[in-house]
């Protein structure tokens, strides 16, 4: 049986999943709430305590992984709403859990990208490509910048919502001992 804390995670989370894939956006209607009804349902249940999933614990989870995915914000370009996001997640699953959630959301983010370059791309292209430049790079001993195409390439749209909903899924029902 699925806890309600887990049962709220896994709606909202899959709801961003679904505006993410669909329109490229996480909306503040999907994330605030989650976050309110986060602290609201940890304090109801445990009160004030350090234990999971206390308020406490829920207050650290929310600012250690809005805080680390702020970092991501200013300095990588990741969306606003992937912030909100991964705030929520630390809001319901605690410091521990959200931080092994907003890892577990960049592996699964970082795999599903590699895959959509390389369907984009080619595997050969892109392996041939990137020696290229390593030993241009290497003979002009110094970095060989991409041309605008080659920038173009390395960019495709990346859904870290969906990322985030696997995450929870493995965090949750403690999935890491089967991979």
């Amino acid at each position: 049986m699925v806890d309600l804390p887990t049962a709220l995670l896994l709606l909202f989370t899959a709801t961003a999943a679904v505006t993410d894939f669909r329109k490229h956006k996480i909306y503040n209607w999907t994330t605030y709430p989650g976050i309110l009804l986060a602290f609201v349902v940890h304090y109801v249940r445990n009160g004030w305590n350090d234990e999971y999933p206390g308020l406490e614990d829920s207050l650290k989870g929310f600012a250690v992984c809005g805080g680390l995915m702020l970092v991501c914000f200013v300095f990588f370009g990741i969306g606003g709403g992937d912030v909100k996001l991964i705030a929520m997640m630390g809001a319901f699953l605690g410091l521990e859990r959200g931080i092994e959630a907003l890892l577990w959301t960049f592996v699964l983010g970082g795999a599903l990208g590699l895959a959509t370059l390389i369907w984009r791309v080619g595997l050969w292209r892109l392996v041939s490509g990137a020696v290229r430049h390593v030993l241009w790079s290497l003979r002009l001993v110094s970095w060989l910048p991409l041309t605008v195409d080659e920038r173009k390439q390395l960019q495709p749209p990346l859904f870290l919502a969906p990322s985030a909903l696997a995450a929870v899924v493995i965090v949750c029902f403690r999935l890491t001992q089967y991979l």
